[in-house]
């Protein structure tokens, strides 16, 4: 066990871990070696000696009196001591003074030995693990790339991202997606676990909102440098998709910059995600106007916001032409569900008798107002 510290630079920078949380991890090992083949019940330190590059293990016992009932019990009687025993060892000691004891490991043999080579392996290994899982867990959300290594009979598809494997579940893979061996493939990290018996599991998505906003900053410059904010998303996977953008910039049109000349960028993503068409939207605070946009391809002709008793927005009643209902609900219901999704609201369609080429008398009245004006300066 001689200058044992020699060797915490070299685990540091094998496993890219600092060496001051591998110093600590060593003497966390000396302190569990101890209580295994000294006493389980002693209360034990590790000690760093600079002199010696060694890490020095020292039994802690604290003094008491002679008639102390700490000392009649047996779970935490090691860890005191009667204080006339106590002036065996230092004459000068008082009540409460807490005593060290050094105790060599090397005078145990080869079971200190190999016990204490046991306990370097696991901490160092747990040291590592909680790095790993740190820095995935603040990863969740965002997108990383890797290669598929197993396909299991459920389906489920192993990838190997840097030093870890994730895996993407069935569940959170695109309706017609077929991995096989070899292939890269992107995903979202959806949630990592750490336990004692299964190590580190990450799991992976492709189905979540959060997969389609990190392809569009991966494609769109405007939106990775916050010019462009994805303000909300909403999608079905595979199908159809919502995104409402907002723009910081009074130049840049945010719907027009993510959707890129000619539809190249959203193809691009798109394509990523196997087809799934996506609808670009401007958000806005304003709630009726908001959902209106959502609602499209349908046109609409009145939104009314339902508040619960607490004032919290909850419903939105939509009144449309009948001839865009049809529209408003989409394919096996897609558009509404989007609209509801990306609103928060549960949407309710009312019909009223217009078309949509027949103008309100409130549009025909503005409409009336605008000639009039038009009339007066001509």
């Amino acid at each position: 066990m001689e200058k044992i510290l020699d060797i915490v630079e070299a685990i540091a920078h094998e496993k890219g871990l600092k060496p001051e949380k591998v110093t600590e991890a060593l003497k966390t090992a000396f302190v569990q070696t101890a209580k295994r083949v000294i006493n389980s019940k002693f209360a034990f330190e590790a000690l760093i000696n600079n002199q010696t590059k060694t890490i020095d293990v020292i039994q802690i016992i604290t003094v008491v009196s002679d008639n102390d009932e700490k000392l009649n019990d047996e779970n935490i009687a090691p860890a005191y001591i009667s204080i006339s025993e106590a002036r065996e060892y230092d004459d000068q000691v008082e009540l409460d003074d807490q005593l060290q004891i050094p105790h060599d490991l090397e005078e145990y043999g080869r079971t200190a030995a190999s016990t204490l080579h046991r306990e370097i392996e696991y901490h160092v290994q747990r040291l590592v693990e909680d790095e790993i899982f740190n820095k995935y867990k603040s990863k969740i959300g965002t997108l990383i790339t890797g290669r598929v290594t197993r396909v299991d009979q459920q389906n489920s598809t192993y990838i190997e991202v840097d030093e870890v494997r994730a895996v993407l579940p069935m569940k959170s893979r695109i309706k017609g997606e077929h991995f096989k061996v070899g292939d890269h493939l992107k995903a979202v990290v959806r949630r990592v676990n750490l336990d004692k018996e299964n190590g580190i599991q990450i799991e992976l998505s492709r189905t979540s909102p959060k997969f389609l906003e990190e392809l569009l900053a991966l494609e769109v410059p405007e939106i990775s440098d916050g010019t462009v904010i994805i303000e909300k998303s909403a999608r079905i996977p595979g199908e159809r998709a919502k995104i409402a953008l907002i723009s910081t910039h009074p130049q840049v049109d945010a719907v027009g910059a993510t959707v890129g000349v000619k539809g190249v960028r959203i193809n691009a993503v798109s394509q990523e995600l196997i087809g799934e068409n996506i609808d670009c939207i401007e958000y806005t605070s304003i709630p009726e106007l908001f959902i209106s946009r959502i609602m499209s391809p349908a046109i609409i002709s009145n939104v009314e916001i339902i508040k619960n008793d607490r004032g919290e927005a909850e419903k939105a009643i939509i009144t449309l032409p009948s001839d865009q209902k049809s529209k408003a609900i989409g394919k096996n219901g897609i558009n509404i569900r989007l609209a509801s999704m990306l609103s928060g609201l549960n949407i309710e369609l009312v019909e009223n008798d217009g078309k949509t080429g027949k103008k309100t008398e409130l549009e025909q009245e503005q409409k009336d107002g605008v000639d009039a004006l038009k009339a007066l300066f001509n």
